[in-house]
C-alpha cells in the first residue's frame, strides 16, 4: 500500500509513523520544512484533563492519547524522554471569581464520577503546591497526571523517527490538487508532476481548506492565531503549569517560562502585536506576580486549525481513499499519538472514524 500525506506537521508525521510501522509505504509532502510551522510554535501542554470542560466524546480521546505518550516518546527518543522535554509536571486550573469557583467544582465532580484523578484545592492548599500564586487566586483544580513536552524538540525526534522507519519526506512540495478518478482519491498533482497513491491523508492544519480538492468537511477549517511569549527568570519557583481563564504559564524547569496564548480570528496574519503581548504579560503577572521581574526573551505566533466542533476531523471522508487528520485546534500536541493510530486504523481497515 502507498499513502501520500499532505502536511508535515505533527499530525502528518504521527500518521506517517503509525502507517510505516504497519508496513505501508508513506510519502509526506510539506511545502516548507516538516515540523517547522504551527506544530513547533505550540506550548506543548498535555492537558488531557485541564482542557476538558464538560463530559462528552472528547474525554476518552484525550485520556487515551495522554496514556499513549510515555511509550510514544520513548519510541521516538530511544528511551530518553527528557530529550523532548516530556515531564509529568501537572496542571492547575485557577479560579478567582465565584463563577469560576463554581465551574471548577462542577468539573471536579464529573471528572471524579468518571474515575479521573483530580484535586480540588482551596486557597491555602493551592499555595502549598505553588507558593508564587497571586493572592487573588481563591481555589484551583490540580491535575497531577497532565504533562508537557517541548514541541520543537518533539518534532525533531518525530522527523528523525520517520527517517529510521523509511518514510519519504519531501520539503518544498506544493500540492496543486488532490487527484480523484472514478470517484476515488488516487494521489496528488504537484507542480512538478503527479504522485499516485492508494490513499491520501489531508493533514495540512490551518491550511487544509486551501488544498484544491479538499473534501467538504475540511472546508470548515479556519486559522486561529495564537501569540506566545517566552520569559526567563532564574529564581523561578514555579513547577506546575498554571492556567487561568485568560492565560497559561508553562515552566520548562530551567528558568524558561512560556506564556500564552491569544485566540484571534484574523485570517493568515502571523503578526506579533503590541496588544497581544500586553494581554499575555498582564495575564501572566496577574497569576504569578513575581513574573514582573522576569526577562523578556522572545515572542512568536502561528495558527491553530479551528473547525467549531468538539471533535477534530480524523478518519475517512465521503471520498473513498481520502482521509483527514486536521482540526485539532489547541490540542494538537496532546492528540498526536491517538491521531496517528486512528488514521492508520482508518486506512488499513477503511472504516470511518471521528
Amino acid at each position: 500500500m502507498r499513502v501520500v500525506i499532505i502536511g508535515g506537521g505533527i499530525m502528518g508525521c504521527a500518521s506517517a509513523l503509525a502507517l510505516a510501522e504497519r508496513g505501508v509505504h508513506v510519502t509526506v509532502l510539506e511545502r516548507a520544512i516538516p515540523g517547522a510551522e504551527a506544530s513547533s510554535a505550540a506550548a506543548g501542554i498535555l492537558g488531557a484533563q485541564a482542557e476538558l470542560h464538560e463530559p462528552g466524546p472528547l474525554v476518552d480521546i484525550f485520556i487515551k492519547s495522554r496514556s499513549l505518550y510515555p511509550d510514544w516518546v520513548s519510541k521516538l527518543t530511544n528511551g530518553s524522554a527528557r530529550s523532548v522535554g516530556y515531564v509529568r509536571s501537572g496542571v492547575m486550573r485557577l479560579a478567582r471569581t465565584e463563577q469560576e469557583h463554581a465551574t471548577l467544582a462542577r468539573v471536579a465532580e464529573w471528572q471524579r464520577a468518571l474515575g479521573l484523578s483530580v484535586e480540588h484545592l482551596d486557597r491555602q492548599a493551592a499555595r502549598e503546591v505553588e507558593p508564587s500564586l497571586s493572592d487573588a487566586i481563591g481555589s484551583a483544580l490540580y491535575f497531577r497526571d497532565d504533562a508537557q513536552v517541548e514541541p520543537p524538540l518533539l518534532l525533531r525526534a518525530l522527523v528523525s523517527a520517520l527517517a529510521r522507519a523509511g518514510v519519504e519526506t519531501r520539503s518544498g512540495s506544493m500540492v496543486k490538487k488532490i487527484a480523484v478518478s472514478g470517484g476515488r482519491a488516487t494521489g496528488v498533482e504537484l507542480d512538478d508532476g503527479a504522485l499516485s497513491a492508494d490513499a491520501v491523508v489531508l493533514a495540512a492544519g490551518s491550511w487544509s481548506a486551501l488544498v484544491p480538492g479538499a473534501p467538504a468537511r475540511a472546508l470548515a477549517v479556519k486559522p486561529v492565531r495564537g501569540q506566545v511569549v517566552q520569559l526567563e527568570q532564574r529564581s523561578c519557583a514555579l513547577k506546575t503549569i498554571v492556567m487561568s481563564s485568560s492565560t497559561y504559564v508553562v515552566p520548562r524547569g530551567d528558568g524558561r517560562l512560556i506564556c500564552g496564548a491569544t485566540t484571534e480570528h484574523v485570517g493568515f496574519h502571523k503578526d506579533v502585536t503590541v496588544a497581544g503581548l500586553s494581554s499575555l504579560l498582564e495575564g501572566a503577572m496577574s497569576v504569578v506576580p513575581s513574573l514582573a521581574s522576569a526577562s523578556f526573551v522572545t515572542a512568536w505566533s502561528n495558527f491553530r486549525p479551528f473547525v467549531g466542533t468538539a471533535l477534530p476531523l480524523v478518519g475517512a471522508t465521503e471520498i473513498p481513499g481520502l482521509f483527514l487528520a486536521t482540526g485539532h485546534h489547541r490540542n494538537g500536541i496532546l492528540l498526536a499519538p491517538w491521531t496517528g493510530l486512528a488514521v492508520a486504523d482508518a486506512i488499513t481497515s477503511s472504516a470511518p472514524l471521528a
